[in-house]
């Protein structure tokens, strides 16, 4: 296994890199060439910028039984084909029960800013949000997978 990160914009690298290397796990980053990524542990893979070349990239290098960290959505829709375990900075898992909901909502959020109508702000990240996601990434690790029953988004 390894833990693939949608690295740009990710707000959970640290957490993932000092889990991981506890537990010696592989972690790859991804990032485009607008962003400058090093780290001592984790292969940092690097691509050109441009609509979702990051996401082809890491779509394409996954294999089944890969973790993958990501904000995207269409991301995670895709990877979850790959029978893959996809998770989200804010501690939930992507499943094939709430894939379709979040992309309708972001269909509907981008129809909106489309007709001139602003969204509302983004609140900042909060110390629970990094709890949550750092007891999900030690409970699918630490339990082996099986016995994790997701939380669905609120």
């Amino acid at each position: 296994m390894n833990i693939l990160v949608d690295a740009d914009a990710c707000p959970v690298k640290e957490i993932i890199l000092a889990f991981s290397k506890g537990k010696q796990i592989p972690v790859i980053l991804f990032c485009d060439t607008a962003h400058i990524l090093k780290d001592d542990y984790a292969q940092v893979i690097t691509v050109d910028q441009g609509p979702d070349m990051v996401d082809m990239k890491l779509f394409g290098m996954m294999q089944k039984g890969d973790m993958v960290v990501t904000q995207d959505y269409g991301l995670a829709a895709l990877c979850l084909g790959k029978s893959s375990l996809i998770l989200h900075p804010n501690g939930f898992l992507y499943t094939s029960d709430n894939i379709e909901k979040l992309l309708f909502e972001r269909f509907l959020s981008a129809k909106s800013r489309r007709a001139g109508k602003r969204g509302s702000t983004i609140p900042k990240r909060t110390e629970q949000l990094n709890i949550a996601f750092k007891n999900l990434l030690e409970a699918l690790v630490n339990d082996g997978n099986s016995n994790y029953n997701p939380v669905d988004k609120e």
